[in-house]
């Protein structure tokens, strides 16, 4: 059978035995009017006064928005948004929108333009976050958790921040938007670091489509819950990247009634573990680089047998990446097991080093090859992956090592379907 594989912006088809799983989420389709839609959440929004009555003229309003490697619609949410501002009296001077890097590298000029649209760019203060900009963050205090916490200090110098993005199941978080709007978002780099901690991930209820009971989930609630006051425009997305739902108002029941939705149409259960999965990462821009893939294998793993293949086809046009620290834990660790020695040695934190260890909890679960045009043999070793250039031949010769009964299964979509052995994650 031919499978369509989300690589990159054009996708990648692909050769399949017949006995392949093919196991995607359960289709929504996008909604008829988009722009109405985002109108009328803000209007009307989920226990929270409308965002009208929310601001004022003079008002300083602060507009979180996701950056490159997110899928948010931004070019689409983000003008309605403006608008409804606008209309309310907030003047445009008085609106500043903040790119919500996290750790992550800033914006070209080139990238901010393609994410934002020029009429934006062109006409609000545009700014992006610093993690490890020491003037422009200001402590909230320390967490139930013992961790200090510091954020961008226009969250705190604001009238309202208003928190955009989109609700997906995340691989340790739970799901994404509501309050990863704040920390790790718009955190210091040091806060980003203890909520991603060892013991952190470690925790067996950091997982996907869980938050209660998930420290880091929960972690992330209560630093934001210290901003105040906040809003919440969240939305989600189907295969097509079309606009699925709005949930706007209140930071957690916005927040809570998104990953229901999602929670009913993403997450599938399978009745036992396969031999070989496929994943992807869900194209672009969610697979632009390699770090970020490991949330596609993350995917695979919930349902790969113990000692089976997980496949990952991601197009990683940014390489590694070579900004942060991923790359070079990888090659200090140098194998799976070394890596988690690493990250255990007392006092150890280093950025990054959250992904790393989950991708050693993978591979130590699993054997993981690599497809992909933007990385090269090399690159895919020195990240300790083993490299695949053919995704049909390497399942050919698969097979003739475990047999014509193997259990086989794709999923085209990546981690916007998260599948999961019934009785297990989910349920």
């Amino acid at each position: 059978m031919r499978v369509e594989l989300a690589y990159g912006r054009h996708g990648l088809e692909v050769e399949l035995p017949e006995q392949t799983h093919v196991l995607t989420s359960r289709p929504v389709p996008g909604l008829p009017d988009e722009r109405a839609a985002l109108r009328q959440a803000l209007r009307a929004p989920i226990a929270s006064e409308p965002l009208a009555a929310r601001v004022k003229p003079g008002d300083k309003v602060l507009v979180v928005h996701s950056d490159i490697t997110r899928a948010t619609p931004n070019d689409r949410i983000l003008p309605v948004l403006l608008a409804e501002l606008e209309a309310a009296g907030v003047a445009r001077q008085d609106i500043t929108l903040l790119n919500a890097l996290g750790t992550h590298r800033p914006q070209t000029e080139a990238e901010l333009r393609g994410m934002l649209g020029d009429a934006i760019v062109d006409n609000y203060r545009c700014l992006q976050h610093d993690a490890y900009d020491d003037a422009n963050l200001v402590p909230l205090g320390t967490t139930s958790f013992g961790h200090p916490v510091r954020v961008n200090r226009l969250l705190v110098e604001s009238d309202l921040a208003i928190l955009t993005g989109f609700i997906e199941p995340h691989f340790f978080a739970g799901f994404s938007g509501g309050p990863k709007g704040v920390l790790p978002a718009l955190a210091g780099a040091e806060s980003v670091l203890s909520n991603h901690g060892r013991a952190m991930i470690a925790h067996p209820k950091a997982t996907w489509g869980v938050t209660e009971g998930n420290p880091i989930w929960e972690e992330m609630r209560e630093v934001a819950l210290m901003v105040q006051p906040t809003f919440l425009l969240n939305v989600t997305l189907n295969a097509q990247k079309q606009i699925t739902g709005v949930f706007a108002g209140d930071l957690l029941a916005a927040h809570r009634a998104g990953c229901e939705f999602v929670r009913q149409h993403a997450m599938v259960p399978v009745d036992e573990p396969y031999d070989i999965v496929i994943t992807t990462n869900s194209g672009y821009p969610l697979d632009q680089n390699l770090y970020q893939c490991v949330k596609g294998m993350s995917a695979a793993r919930q349902i790969v047998r113990p000692g089976g293949v997980i496949i990952l086809a991601g197009a990683c046009q940014d390489g590694l990446p070579d900004h942060g620290r991923y790359a070079q834990l990888l090659a200090e660790g140098g194998s799976p097991q070394g890596v988690l020695d690493l990250i255990a040695r007392p006092g150890f934190a280093a950025q990054d080093q959250w992904q790393v260890q989950i991708q050693a909890q993978i591979q130590l679960h699993a054997d993981v090859r690599v497809y992909s045009d933007g990385l090269s043999d090399a690159q895919i070793e020195q990240a300790l992956f083993t490299p695949c250039r053919n995704i049909s031949a390497t399942v050919t010769c698969l097979l003739e090592q475990m047999g014509p009964d193997a259990r086989i299964c794709v999923l085209p979509e990546g981690p916007q379907t998260i599948a999961y052995v019934r009785n297990g994650v989910g349920e």
